[in-house]
Parts: structure tokens; sequence; C-alpha cells
């Protein structure tokens, strides 16, 4: 495992430590609302805080861009490496004990993500991924699914929560792809998501909107398996701009000429 990777999974499990600790009592848990269907917790906040401590150990000079905290100062310092932390990715399952959530975290080396761990810590499942090393499930090697076809194919996607104007448009790509798919899911957590879509549990995956913490380590996962990743266009400048398409090849040309009549 590289050197990189081998920190980015401690942190992670330093990280759920904290979360399963307090998953046993969830209702006691402290939450403040960030925006309308937005939340976040103590624990996500705990959590952020122990993956940050591992990597800055391990990593001084490193830059952090971290859901909860925001990017360190040295983040616009030309700084080539970035580490993008999600803490809980689905911190709106975890405060109602709906177990689908995962810690994210990715590394991102001169523009391109190179290391990335989605840590499930309710079914102990860590996927990781060094670029150019392949994508694994705990020890399994992971590959995209094998289906050629849409109509064969499971689908996720996320749906906006936080700005509802969007959700007219959603509403008409949610209707299309249902009529094109064997079927849509919308578990809630965006890094498993694409995580399932490496390990061939979900064919493909799309949303709008997300941030580059629900992307970074689960996008390194698809291509190390052997999917495609990009944005309603197709194009590769997905990280920052928050739309995102993912599959394996097939599907993903078929969920292009799908959906990229809502790119923009």
């Amino acid at each position: 495992m590289h050197p990189m990777l081998n920190t980015a999974v401690k942190a992670a499990r330093r990280a759920a430590t904290i979360i399963n600790r307090a998953s046993f009592d969830v209702d006691q848990i402290k939450v403040t609302q960030k925006h309308h269907n937005d939340f976040v917790t103590e624990v996500d906040q705990a959590a952020e805080r122990a993956i940050i401590d591992v990597l800055k150990q391990a990593y001084p000079d490193h830059a952090i861009l971290a859901e909860e905290s925001g990017a360190s100062s040295n983040l616009h310092d030309e700084n080539e490496h970035v580490w993008i932390i999600d803490p809980i990715d689905g911190t709106t399952n975890f405060i109602h004990g709906f177990p689908q959530y995962a810690v994210s975290i990715g590394l991102q080396y001169r523009g391109q993500i190179t290391q990335a761990v989605v840590f499930d810590p309710t079914r102990n499942e860590l996927f990781t991924a060094s670029k150019g090393a392949g994508a694994y499930l705990n020890d399994k090697r992971l590959r995209v699914a094998k289906r050629d076809k849409l109509s064969d194919a499971l689908i996720g996607t996320g749906f906006p929560y936080t700005d509802l104007s969007a959700l007219e448009e959603y509403v008409k790509m949610f209707k299309v792809m249902t009529e094109k798919s064997a079927g849509l899911r919308r578990p809630g957590a965006a890094s498993l998501d694409l995580a399932y879509v490496a390990a061939g549990r979900l064919d493909g995956f799309f949303e709008k909107k997300l941030k580059p913490w629900d992307m970074a380590a689960g996008s390194l996962l698809i291509t190390e398996a052997g999917g495609i990743v990009g944005n309603f266009s197709g194009d590769a400048d997905y990280l920052y701009h928050g739309d995102v398409i993912a599959a394996s090849p097939k599907i993903f040309s078929q969920m292009i000429n799908v959906l990229s009549p809502f790119a923009g």
C-alpha cells in the first residue's frame, strides 16, 4: 500500500472510531442545521479534526480542503498536495440511524486525485485506490459491472436538497432515467454510491451540484476499477463544477446520451 494511502486509511479508521461510538446513541448528538435539509453534528466536527490531526502529523505541509472546516490557509499557495475530506458523507442518514454513510478522503496531487479512501464504518468496508495501482474493497480487487445496456442497469443518484430551485430539473432527469434504466436508487451518500459503481453494485451514478469532497475519493475508485467519470457533457472537469456522471464505459456513453440535454 502506498504510504500516503496507508496514512489516509489510518485517518479514516480514527474517524470511524468516533462515529461508531456516537452511533450507539444518536438521539444525544448535538445537531446544527447549515441549510435546508443540510445538517452538521458535533460528530462530523470531531471526526474531521481526527482525520486532519493524522494527516497533518504525517504531512504538515500538505493543504486541506474539508467539508466542515473549509480550506487550510496554504490551499492557494501553489501547494501540490491537497487532502479533500468529508468526515461523514451522509450526515442526515447518520443522525436518523440509517446505516448508509461513510468517511471519504482523497488526495489531489498537481490537479489529479492520486489516493482514495471511502470507509463504511457500519459494514467495515474499506474501499481504497492509488492511481495506477487499482481499486480494492478490503483485499479484493474491484472492477465495474459488465452490463452493456442501460435498460438493464441499476443507477444511483442524488437529488438536490439545499437548492430546491433545481428540483424541477431533477424531476425531469429522474423521469427520463427511470424510463431508460432498470431502476434508480437514492441512498443518500454520494461517496458510497461512487464506491458501489467501482464495486459493480451499481452500474452508474449521476448527480448535480456536488462538492469536491463528495466525489474526490469515489472518482478515483471508479477509474481504477475500469470505469469513467465526467460531467454531463462527458468532459473531465467535474470535480470543482459539481455535475457528475460515473459508470462502466458502455453505460457511461448511454447515460451521456440521455443526460447531456441537462448539462450546464
